[in-house]
This record gives C-alpha cells, sequence and structure tokens, in this order.
C-alpha cells in the first residue's frame, strides 16, 4: 500500500515554475519532518527541502532562494513550490516523512516519485 503519494511534476521551460504535493497516509502516525530529495540519473539521491514540525527547514544549497517547502499538518501534506527552474534541477522527486514507530526509533516513508523536466 502506499502511503505517500506525490503530484504535480511536468515538463517546464528554465525559469518555469512547479509546485509539488505530497500527501501522507493517516496510517503513518508521529511524524516529525516531511521532505523532499531527488535523484538524477546516474547520480545520488539528495536532499532537496525538509521541514520539520517545529518549523526548522534545511534547504540544498543549489534550491535556496528558489524553492519553499511547507506542510499542512493537519492534511499530512508537505508542498515544494519551485521557481526559477533550471535544466540541472531535472530529476525524479520523492517525498519522504519521518516517524517514530512505537519505541521511538526512527521510521522513513518514501514516495514513488514523480519526474520533473526542465528543457526548453
Amino acid at each position: 500500500q502506499v502511503q505517500l503519494v506525490e503530484s504535480g511534476g511536468g515538463l517546464v521551460q528554465p525559469g518555469g515554475s512547479l509546485r509539488l504535493s505530497c500527501v501522507a497516509s493517516r496510517s503513518i502516525v508521529n511524524i516529525n519532518a516531511m521532505g523532499w530529495y531527488r535523484q538524477a540519473p546516474g547520480k545520488e539521491r539528495e536532499l532537496v527541502a525538509r521541514l520539520t514540525n517545529g518549523g526548522s527547514t534545511n534547504y540544498a544549497d543549489s534550491v535556496k532562494g528558489r524553492f519553499t517547502i511547507s506542510r499542512d499538518n493537519a492534511k499530512n501534506t508537505v508542498l515544494l513550490q519551485m521557481n526559477s527552474l533550471r535544466p540541472e534541477d531535472t530529476a525524479v522527486y520523492y517525498c519522504n516523512a519521518e516517524a517514530r514507530n512505537e519505541v521511538f526509533r526512527p521510521v522513513y516513508y518514501w514516495g514513488q516519485g514523480t519526474q520533473v523536466t526542465v528543457s526548453s
């Protein structure tokens, strides 16, 4: 059963914008943070943006000032607004949720990914 579902990817020209959405199943409890990672062909998966329940954010240096992560905790949803997109942003973007299990060990959930292609 898919517990994180991403949407919003697509093809966009350089300088354009996309908004990615991720909805977490209510079966995921005790979420501490949600974020977005991406993986380009031939490269390792990397952090794009992360947002904790306390409001702390982390962004990759390459996206600072261009991407904004936000959450709707009541709806278990995380958004990634991507502006001023560049060809190097092309990748599969994965939603991530960090939670704690019944013995307070970290548990990580991943979506199936959504393709973002930035090309002229």
